[in-house]
């Protein structure tokens, strides 16, 4: 009877494992899809592969975070305002699935200041007081979280170089903060081969303003 049971036993590790690893395999080539994206078909292609995981993986947050990404670039890119925001919309259903699973993940909670931000954009005049707010708030929950989180600094920045160009004043703070976000990027090392791992170049280019 022992023998059975250990036997049961190993064959399921085995079938976790096996199973695992495919889940790590068709995530790594959707993250390279939309990392590599240069147009909103080719990131609706690469969110269309992250539902379908999703879908079979209901666990596990990374699908939905990436999605939500997906969806940000995608209304970056987008013109349309009313297109935008319904982009945004989708970013914001996929985030929310990814904090059903995972709720004070930092890399979860900067990507819904990531879509504030972007919300934001779309009309800055009316939506500046709430959505400034809302993605600073997300910003600085996502540091209690994770200090060392760099993509959380570089949103962060971009949010203070918008401040200081809508008063006018120098953007010191949000010079700071690059700085910032650039160290911890040397530092950063990605919990697993599918953590996020975005931004630096991004980052490197908003250096640019502190010249």
């Amino acid at each position: 009877m022992k023998t059975i049971i250990l036997f049961l036993a190993m064959a399921m590790t085995i079938g976790s494992k096996a199973n695992d690893a495919k889940y790590v395999e068709a995530m790594s080539k959707g993250i390279e899809a939309v990392y590599k994206a240069q147009s909103i078909e080719e990131l609706q292609n690469a969110v269309n592969v992250f539902d379908r995981i999703a879908n079979a993986e209901k666990t596990k947050w990374e699908p939905f975070y990436y999605s939500a990404f997906g969806y940000v670039m995608m209304a970056n890119l987008e013109k349309e305002s009313t297109k935008k925001d319904n982009y945004l919309d989708l970013a914001t259903a996929s985030i929310g699935k990814a904090k059903a699973i995972k709720e004070n993940e930092s890399e979860i909670i900067t990507m819904e200041g990531f879509i504030h931000m972007i919300r934001l954009t779309v009309d800055p005049a009316t939506r500046g007081p709430m959505y400034s707010t809302l993605a600073m708030q997300s910003f600085n929950k996502a540091l209690e979280s994770n200090s060392e989180n760099p993509r959380a600094l570089s949103l962060l920045a971009q949010l203070q170089f918008g401040t200081a160009k809508f008063f006018g004043t120098p953007p010191t703070q949000a010079c700071e903060t690059v700085a910032k976000s650039l160290q911890k990027y040397e530092t950063f090392k990605p919990e697993s081969s599918i953590a996020p791992n975005w931004g630096k170049q991004m980052t490197e280019g908003l250096k640019q303003n502190c010249q």
